[in-house]
C-alpha cells in the first residue's frame, strides 16, 4: 500500500499541485464548490422525502436537485482525489479521512441503489422507502462533511 501511495504522490500532477500555492488553492476551492453543490442539493431533496415542502411535487424537486447533486459529487470527488494525491501517505493514515470515505461510499451506494430500483425520477418508490433513504443519506453526507473538516485538525 505504501508503494501505491508513494506512486500517487510521485505523479506529475501531484508534484505540480504540491509546488503551486495557487494551483492547490484553486483545487481546494473547487472541492468546496463540489461539496456545496452536493450537500446543498442533497439535504433539501432528503427533507422533501421526509415530508417537507409537500406542496412541491416530488418529481419536480427530484428532476432539479438530482443532477445538481450528481454534478457536485463528480466535482468534489475529482478535486478531492487531486488534494489527496499531494500527501497520499499522510492522508491515508488519518482516521477522519477513512471515516469520510466510508460515509461517502454508503451515501453514494444508497442513492445508486434507490435510483436503480426506482428510476432516475423515483416515481415508483414509496414514501416509507424514501424516508429511510433520506435518514441514511442525511447522516452519511453530514457525517462526511464533518469528518472532512476534522481532517485539518487530525494529529494536532
Amino acid at each position: 500500500m505504501e508503494t501505491l501511495l508513494a506512486g500517487i504522490e510521485g505523479t506529475a500532477l501531484a508534484q505540480a499541485l504540491r509546488g503551486s500555492r495557487w494551483g492547490y488553492a484553486f483545487t481546494n476551492a473547487t472541492h468546496i464548490l463540489g461539496i456545496a453543490l452536493l450537500v446543498g442539493a442533497t439535504i433539501p431533496l432528503q427533507l422533501r422525502f421526509l415530508g417537507l415542502w409537500s406542496s412541491v411535487p416530488r418529481h419536480l424537486i427530484v428532476r432539479v436537485l438530482t443532477p445538481v447533486a450528481a454534478t457536485g459529487f463528480a466535482i468534489a470527488v475529482t478535486a478531492g482525489l487531486l488534494l489527496f494525491s499531494v500527501r497520499a501517505q499522510e492522508y491515508a493514515a488519518i482516521g477522519f479521512l477513512q471515516a469520510k470515505l466510508v460515509l461517502i461510499a454508503l451515501g453514494t451506494l444508497s442513492a445508486v441503489v434507490l435510483h436503480r430500483a426506482h428510476g432516475l425520477r423515483l416515481e415508483s418508490v414509496s414514501d416509507a422507502r424514501l424516508a429511510i433513504h433520506a435518514v441514511v443519506s442525511i447522516a452519511c453526507w453530514i457525517g462526511a462533511l464533518v469528518c472532512g473538516r476534522l481532517i485539518a485538525f487530525a494529529g494536532d
